[in-house]
């Protein structure tokens, strides 16, 4: 299990840094919302792969189902293709460390609406994706938020999730040594292929986080997933949009 303050805060504002790297893929993220429930460490510890440690704030663990939508999806070399480019995307994640450093994303699942970016996920990155149904309906006039995911083909559950949310109030970048810095601001994904640990980075600038009102929700993805979580109110924050680049996954290397 992981140690409370294991890893530095200039580990943490590191991982934000641009990476001195090629781009692999252009991304625009929007519509992001981020849902974190405090779970037990010791039950996330036993689903990570060995190497990867799980990441604590002020002692406590947190899982998070994360749902957006995704446009101008595209390798940097080429522009984005209609139909290929857009699509909805739900998420469920954790927040770890390698030995004290490069604190990141795991993530248990990635649902997708798009079948070509769900067989890319599985095949060259090596993420947990399954293709889902998905909707986004935004009333223009409040802002008010429906998303509902229903994932496809599962054979063991009905993987699913819907959740009803307006954001609220200005933006505004999370501050360090927060623990909505510790759950937003994450610029790290770990990957595992053929029991070998993948890390990758992405950039963007600080997400412009809003509070929220959550008005309804029901999910059992992570159940799906084997994670525990208390029948209580998440922790909830919101962001417009950002615009993202995505850098290769390379093999975590033994210090």
């Amino acid at each position: 299990m992981g140690e409370d303050h294991s890893v530095s805060m200039d580990e943490r504002l590191a991982a934000a840094v641009r990476p001195d790297q090629r781009v692999s893929l252009k991304q625009r993220w929007a519509e992001l919302l981020f849902l974190h429930w405090e779970v037990d460490a010791d039950a996330v510890q036993r689903l990570l792969p060995a190497g990867l440690t799980v990441d604590l704030f002020e002692g406590k663990a947190y899982v998070g189902l994360v749902p957006f939508t995704m446009t101008g999806v595209r390798p940097v070399w080429a522009p984005p293709v209609r139909g290929l480019s857009s699509f909805h995307e739900t998420n469920v994640r954790t927040y770890v460390h390698c030995r004290g450093r490069f604190p990141g994303v795991w993530f248990f699942s990635l649902d997708a609406t798009n079948a070509i970016a769900v067989w890319i996920g599985r095949t060259f990155w090596s993420l947990n994706y399954f293709r889902a149904r998905m909707s986004l309906l935004k009333d223009p006039a409040t802002g008010r938020i429906d998303y509902l995911t229903r994932r496809l083909g599962a054979a063991q559950t009905t993987a699913a999730a819907r959740v009803t949310y307006t954001p609220l109030g200005q933006a505004r970048t999370a501050q360090p040594d927060t623990l909505e810095h510790f759950l937003a601001e994450r610029y790290i994904m770990y990957a595992q292929s053929r029991q070998r640990l993948y890390r990758g980075y992405v950039h963007h600038v600080p997400y412009p986080l809003q509070d929220v009102t959550v008005h309804c929700w029901e999910e059992n993805l992570l159940v799906a997933n084997q994670l525990p979580r208390e029948n209580c109110e998440p922790c909830a924050l919101y962001a417009r949009e950002v615009q993202v680049d995505i850098f290769p996954l390379k093999p975590v290397l033994e210090d």
